[in-house]
Parts: structure tokens; C-alpha cells; sequence
């Protein structure tokens, strides 16, 4: 008998190839055996996906440090965990426009945010929610590097802890805001404005668990950080704004507050 991945001597009552790990299968790919193997893959205790999200609340470093320093089988790998993240964002907006097309109103604060305006931008902002969400990751990126930088970590490292921190964020978030499409499509709004600084607290906390600092230089570094960030948080709206101005979808016109009926 042979590893029917490596093709290496494989004594017959192995489970696993002692060359390369692959699990040995003796049985006929039947509709049994596949589903057997879908929920083992996805709510098996020792599967790495749910490995990797458990341990991202619970001990974000063991997950972050241990790719960064080369274990690698452990946890699932950054880039597959953010696809994943995107999938289930990708399937909310997808839910958003096409299943239960949710009205959303612009004017969290009642600023007299112009109808029309929003009426132009929702549709950009849906179609590139996805590019936005992909810019925050070197956004938080630099601001993290600059300021909870411990253990010294290049930049491209910090890529490494927002690619697993945004897309954590982004997976345990996916059913909040199911819930919300479903019972209270009008307030989701209202939840993406609280749900964004969660994600900045959530992401400070990561950081800090990796990098440890006592509490009057976390404190300082915390404000340094969340400045960073905001400031990279506005780059990105008037980046946005300016290329719709450049494009002809909005106009001056469209900024102009209106009163609401009392």
C-alpha cells in the first residue's frame, strides 16, 4: 500500500502518512461519506478554522506570533481566513440588494443628510464595501506598527496580525448583522456605526495582548494609535469623495443639508 498523495510505503493500518500527514482514505466518496467529511470539517474541536476563531478571543498572540515565527498547521493561514471573511461579507451585501433590499438612511444623526445623496453613494458603497474593508488592513496596519510595536515587528509582519484581527472581526460580526437584515433592516445603519468602534476596540486589545505594555504606556500608545487610525480613516472618505466628484456621480449640489419635518 502506497500514500496516495506522496506515494510513499504506507504500512496498511496507518490512518496517517508519517511522510507527509495526508489522512489515509479507504472508502468510496459516497453521499454518507461526504457529508460525514463536510461536518468534520467545519465543527470538528480539533478542525483549524474553528481552532483559529476560538483562539483569536481567547489568546490572539498564540495565533498571530505562532505564523509570524513559522507554525504554520496549527491555525488556519491569514489569507484563507480572510477569504472567508470576504465570502460572508460578500453573502450580506448580496443579501442587502438583491434578497431583502434594505432601505438604508445615510443620516445615522439626523444632520439633514440630503435623500438624494445617499441615493448615489449607497450603491458605490455596496458594490466596493469589500475594497474599503481591504484598505483598513493597511490603514490599521501602519498606525499599529508605529505605535504597538514591542517585538519589533517590519511592516509587512502588522499586515499579518489586521489580515487575522479584521477578518476575526468581519466572521463574528456576519451574524449580527444576519439578525439584523432579517428582524431590523432599518436600524443596520445604526449597527454598522456602533459595530466600527468595537472593531478599533478589538483590535487594540489583540495588539496589546501580543505586545504586553503596562498600563501608562498602553494607555499612550491606545491614543496614539486611535489617532493614526482615524486620520487613515478620513484619507479613505475623501479619497472616496473625491473620485465621485471626479466621476460625475455626486455634485456640490448633493451636500447641501435639508431640514427634516419636525
Amino acid at each position: 500500500m502506497e500514500c496516495k498523495n506522496c506515494r510513499n510505503p504506507l504500512p496498511t493500518d496507518f490512518n496517517f502518512c508519517p511522510d507527509c500527514g495526508a489522512k489515509v482514505i479507504r472508502y468510496r466518496l459516497t453521499f454518507k461519506n461526504l457529508w460525514h467529511e463536510v461536518i468534520e470539517g467545519f465543527f470538528d474541536l480539533d478542525n483549524t478554522f474553528f481552532r483559529t476563531f476560538i483562539h483569536l478571543f481567547t489568546k490572539p498572540a498564540e495565533v498571530i506570533d505562532g505564523y509570524i515565527s513559522g507554525i504554520r498547521k496549527k491555525h488556519l493561514n491569514p489569507i484563507s481566513y480572510f477569504g472567508i471573511a470576504l465570502t460572508l461579507s460578500g453573502l450580506t451585501i448580496y443579501l442587502i440588494q438583491k434578497v431583502f433590499d434594505v432601505k438604508m438612511d445615510l443620516d445615522v444623526f439626523n444632520q439633514g443628510v440630503n435623500p438624494e445623496l445617499y441615493q448615489k453613494i449607497m450603491p458605490v458603497i455596496m458594490d466596493f464595501s469589500s475594497l474599503v474593508f481591504v484598505l483598513f488592513i493597511p490603514i490599521f496596519g501602519i498606525a499599529g506598527w508605529l505605535t504597538f510595536n514591542k517585538k519589533g515587528y517590519v511592516f509587512s509582519e502588522y499586515l499579518i496580525v489586521f489580515l487575522y484581527t479584521l477578518a476575526h472581526w468581519s466572521i463574528v460580526s456576519f451574524p449580527v448583522s444576519l439578525i439584523m437584515i432579517l428582524f431590523a433592516p432599518d436600524e443596520y445603519m445604526e449597527l454598522s456605526t456602533i459595530m466600527l468602534p468595537l472593531m478599533v476596540a478589538y483590535s487594540i486589545y489583540v495588539m496589546q495582548r501580543i505586545n504586553k505594555f503596562s498600563a501608562g504606556k498602553f494607555i499612550l500608545r491606545m491614543c496614539l494609535f486611535l489617532i493614526l487610525a482615524f486620520i487613515g480613516y478620513l484619507g479613505i472618505i475623501i479619497a472616496f469623495y473625491a473620485i465621485l466628484f471626479a466621476t460625475g456621480t455626486i455634485t456640490m449640489e448633493d451636500l447641501k443639508t435639508v431640514k427634516k419635518q419636525p
